[in-house]
């Protein structure tokens, strides 16, 4: 950027970066507004059809992701069959297609009220060959957009001109395909006759290598000076006070009238005329825009001089024939030098520019977000340049290299200083300053090109250019080899040196690329030589002709893909909340693509990361309305929610035990157990927390109106079947199979809890089997019978689970089967999975149990559940029974996919859901503490807390009928909490000293009269 002082460099950077923010701007109203002023053309020149190819998919793939003005005719012209016509002749192509597409225009008129830009982007790209086939227009720029795309040149340019055709009413803007143009549109009026160079003033040394525009005294161009020493820039008067130039950018405008004398070149009565255009457009001619069409419009051009300027190819007969038809046409018009200042070149001229601009000189463009690791996984802040490349967490990467379209992988290592692009590295170490570029070719095979940063593909075996850190002639004579082996006819540049053999795999193709390596370096062996003369071989030149184009832009797209994928898999991996990991995807949001990797991914992760990527796919879908082909997001949520179930079910399967020595001990057997309220730490016994951080939970068993309302009966049959019932909801009847029995994943069976019990003791099997032999060895058939007493359904009292764990406890005494607490735990749990209810293990533990109990987990898909009995000294035990209410809110808990809702905040990393659970615990410790030290103050503070988390975790655990009854009895409670998931069902109140129930019942009954608001009859067991 030249030896500025530091105040200049800062405004102009400030300049430049707002510039570009309005730059912005300009392109999204260009996307967004039909009445904003876009370019009516934007054309781009290509080498070949196979250039063009590649082109056209990026622009198509641009247009579908709403990346480009719709208004705007996008064309792609490679040059005329195949043959190399100069950028001269790639713009008389482009008046010629544009001629096309106006066919009723006045002839007179033809490029009138046009807008057209051009790009010149059809060069073989020697000087950095890796991107001779992709085009360097459409090579990387280290800059992440604000819509999250990376960009390249072309998005640069796009953007950059975005606000340029405001400021022309007509006429074409050419630019060179690469060179980046930093500049505000606003310093461009183009409103003059003939032509206008858009120059930037840079340093001297800058410009000498460099085109540098002579001022004619009145803002004309006076000369072109192309590539001259300082000492002759000075000399013509060229620099000035501040040893800058008139830099020649390669950005040209021309008006209406200059198009259309050029066109009259190449047709007649205003239509192309084929023999003039051939004329013109051949390969022998090879007419130059920067030479052949700008030289007659400077001042003080001749013709004599113009017939000796240097040529784009040759100069022969038939150029210089073009030349005086061409000076003819364009000598009457000038050209006007608009200077740009502030403004910014950078050219993107050979691999040496390319890897020092992404590398080290990427700070000096921080004010526009530039920054060495652009999507990619690649650390933030590593020593190395990434663009779009993915980086295993193993592999190693050395300072100053630069990776682009890549995969790093496993024990892969990448020398100081070397450039990867477009391939797949997998445990291969490459060398320092060595470009290995992969390709894939037309006929399926790959190449894989090596050479080292500095070397220039255009130097000659006869000057010993440079090549691998020694010199063509080395090479050769090291290795035994005459000049005939690289090259079959024509001049002995590296560019055409066969020295890559073409291979069948990729990995193949870098093994060849890194023996050519060891070749430079003396190292091969005669074997290794003989080898690699025996295997066809291609040069930068033929590989890149006969590259797949199109196998590039997919490669990087899917490569795109695979990173965002990852980083969104790395991030959920780490906890991130699920919203801000979506964050990754910026405005691509998730493609049908990244879809199936992430499915990929989730299949082959462990248990806790499958569950999550799941979740939130799911809710992606969910929020945005999108379905993937015919997966809807309930699908996706169904996946996270079965692979918890399932995996919990089959590590309960296992465990199943064995009927073969059961044989009926009584002939009947009642159980009747008390109900339960928790206190601490609820939800954090629900899988996946509990599988993953363990679960504390305290709590308690009541009997309600002095009875335990949770009773089952189990009874001996003579007939050999199974008879259910479940009296409470008036529901009977028999099964006479297995299958019947063993179907017990409905939900709205009325007997699933009878028949994942008979299943969960192991007297049915999970699969196969005859009813009729077990009831046989047995010695009777069973009636299971069950009932809830005067509990209303939705209580939030744990009754399923407990009377599940009474269908347990029952049968195993029907049986005569003497089982642990623990045991009967155990199984109650497998019987929770047996039926998908997906829920908890303090409910069963609460009823099977009695006291006040401290229940916890460690960590684990098998629960291994300790259960602590809670000593309170009697005078608080009194106190709590004396202080403690239970208080029906007269509504059932409505049935909200409350489960799913609670677990899903949890498994997507809500920072709420994952304070709250985290805090539930400690709370949970604490409250025993205090039971036991008698400090109920502090008891009701913690409840109190605890109400608060359990909102926090699940807004819906209160409700407007809710918070009215606590409000209604504000003054007469210490402490007020739910029982169970809230929504409904029993409320929890410690009340103040001197207010008893009778005063809290009179309450509610003068506030809520019938509408079944009421305290009940609780005792603690």
């Amino acid at each position: 950027m030249g030896d500025k002082p530091l105040n200049y460099k800062k405004m102009k950077n400030l300049f430049l970066r707002q510039s570009y923010l309005d730059s912005w701007e300009d392109y999204e109203n260009s996307l967004r507004k039909p009445s904003f002023i876009k370019w009516d053309y934007l054309i781009l020149t290509a080498s070949n059809e196979e250039q063009a190819r590649t082109y056209r998919e990026q622009i198509d793939y641009r247009l579908a992701q709403g990346l480009l003005p719709a208004g705007t005719h996008y064309a792609v012209l490679p040059d005329p069959d195949g043959k190399r016509v100069g950028s001269g002749g790639a713009t008389f192509n482009v008046l010629r297609y544009i001629a096309e597409q106006e066919p009723s225009a006045d002839p007179a008129g033809l490029f009138k009220g046009r807008r057209i830009l051009v790009i010149h982007s059809g060069g073989d790209s020697k000087r950095v060959p890796q991107y001779s086939a992709c085009g360097k227009l459409f090579s990387p720029v280290p800059r992440q957009l604000p819509n999250g795309y990376a960009s390249t040149l072309f998005d640069e340019f796009v953007i950059g001109m975005s606000g340029v055709p405001s400021r022309i009413p007509e006429g074409m803007l050419v630019l060179s395909g690469d060179v980046l143009l930093l500049f505000n549109p606003l310093q461009i009026d183009f409103n003059y006759h003939g032509a206008a160079a858009i120059s930037m003033k840079e340093h001297v040394q800058t410009g000498k290598e460099h085109g540098v525009f002579l001022n004619d005294g009145n803002d004309y161009v006076g000369q072109f000076l192309h590539k001259q020493s300082e000492e002759r820039l000075r000399e013509l008067g060229a620099v000035n006070s501040q040893d800058n130039v008139d830099l020649d950018t390669g950005a040209v405008i021309m008006d209406t009238d200059l198009l259309q004398s050029l066109f009259g070149l190449i047709s007649t009565d205003g239509r192309t005329d084929e023999q003039k255009f051939s004329e013109f457009v051949n390969e022998e001619a090879r007419i130059s825009f920067y030479g052949d069409f700008l030289y007659p419009l400077a001042r003080s051009a001749t013709l004599e001089q113009y017939y000796r300027e240097a040529a784009e190819g040759t100069i022969n007969e038939r150029l210089l024939g073009c030349r005086a038809k061409i000076w003819e046409a364009l000598s009457p018009f000038s050209m006007k030098l608009i200077c740009l200042s502030p403004a910014e070149f950078i050219h993107f001229g050979t691999t040496t520019e390319l890897r020092r601009l992404v590398t080290a000189d990427v700070e000096d463009y921080e004010f526009l977000d530039w920054k060495k690791q652009v999507s990619t996984t690649a650390p933030e802040n590593s020593a190395y340049a990434a663009h779009n490349s993915y980086v295993g967490k193993r592999a190693r990467i050395a300072c100053g290299a630069y990776l682009e379209d890549s995969y790093v992988l496993d024990e892969s290592v990448v020398g100081k200083g070397s450039v990867i692009s477009n391939v797949k590295l997998r445990n291969v170490t490459v060398p320092e300053n060595v470009v290995l570029h992969g390709l894939k070719l037309l006929d399926g095979r790959y190449v894989v090109r090596i050479y080292g940063v500095e070397d220039n593909p255009k130097g000659t075996l006869e000057k010993d250019a440079c090549f691998l850190g020694t010199t063509l002639s080395a090479f050769l004579s090291d290795n035994g080899l005459t000049p005939e082996a690289l090259w079959k006819d024509g001049e002995h540049y590296l560019w055409f040196a066969a020295l890559y053999p073409a291979a069948d795999t990729m990995e193949e193709a870098i093994r060849s690329a890194l023996l050519v390596k060891k070749m430079a370096e003396h190292s091969a062996s005669p074997e290794e030589i003989e080898a690699w003369k025996n295997k066809e071989r291609m040069s930068l030149y033929s590989s890149f002709n006969g590259a797949d184009v199109l196998a590039i832009s997919k490669w990087q797209h899917e490569l795109e893909s695979r990173i965002l994928a990852s980083k969104f898999v790395w991030a959920i991996e780490a906890g991130t909340y699920y919203k801000e990991a979506l964050q990754v995807f910026g405005a691509h949001g998730i493609s049908q693509d990244i879809y199936e990797m992430l499915l990929e991914d989730a299949g082959k992760a462990g248990f806790s990361l499958k569950i999550r990527i799941y979740y939130a796919l799911a809710q992606y879908m969910k929020e945005n309305r999108i379905t993937f082909g015919q997966t809807g997001y309930d699908a996706l949520e169904a996946m996270c929610f079965g692979t918890i179930q399932r995996t919990i079910y089959d590590n309960a399967a296992a465990k199943l035990p064995s009927s073969q020595d059961y044989r009926i001990a009584k002939d009947e057997v009642t159980v009747e157990l008390p109900v339960r309220v928790n206190w601490g730490g609820g939800w954090t016994d629900t899988p996946p927390h509990c599988n993953e951080c363990g679960g504390v939970v305290l709590n308690a068993a009541l009997k309600l109106n002095g009875i335990y309302p949770i009773q089952i009966q189990v009874k001996k049959l003579k007939e050999l079947h199974v008879e259910f019932a479940s009296t409470d909801i008036g529901a009977a009847g028999s099964v006479e199979t297995v299958e019947e029995i063993q179907d017990c994943h409905n939900p709205y069976d009325s007997f699933a809890l009878h028949k994942a019990a008979l299943i969960a003791c192991g007297i049915i099997p999970l699969s196969g089997g005859n009813l009729q032999e077990i009831c046989s060895r047995l010695g009777g058939g069973i009636s299971l019978s069950t009932r809830v007493v005067g509990i209303p359904q939705g209580s939030g009292l744990g009754t399923s689970s407990i009377l599940s764990g009474a269908c347990v406890k029952g049968l195993f005494e029907f049986l005569g089967r003497e089982a642990s607490e623990e045991e009967i735990y155990d199984i109650v749990l497998n019987m929770e999975q047996i039926m998908s209810t997906g829920g908890g293990w303090q409910d069963q533990v609460g009823g099977l149990t009695p006291g006040i109990k401290f229940i916890s987990t460690m960590s684990g898909i098998d629960q291994k559940i300790r259960v602590e009995k809670v000593e309170i000294p009697e005078a608080t035990r009194q106190e709590l029974q004396e202080r403690f209410a239970l208080v029906y809110t007269g509504q059932r808990r409505l049935a909200r996919n409350l489960l799913r809702d609670v677990v899903g905040g949890y498994l997507g990393g809500r920072p709420e859901s994952i304070d709250a659970l985290e805090k539930m615990q400690s709370l949970a410790v604490l409250m025993k503490f205090a039971l036991e030290r008698g400090n109920m103050e502090a008891f009701t503070d913690l409840l109190n807390q605890h109400w608060e988390l359990s909102k926090q975790l699940d807004a819906g655990s209160t409700n407007t009928c809710i918070e009215q009854i606590f409000m209604a009895c504000e003054d007469m409670i210490d402490a007020r909490f739910i029982a169970g998931a809230g929504g409904g069902g029993f409320l929890q109140m410690i009340l103040k000293k001197g207010i008893t129930k009778e005063m809290l019942k009179a309450r509610l009954h003068e506030i809520f009269q019938e509408s079944g608001v009421d305290v009940w009859d609780s005792t603690f067991v």
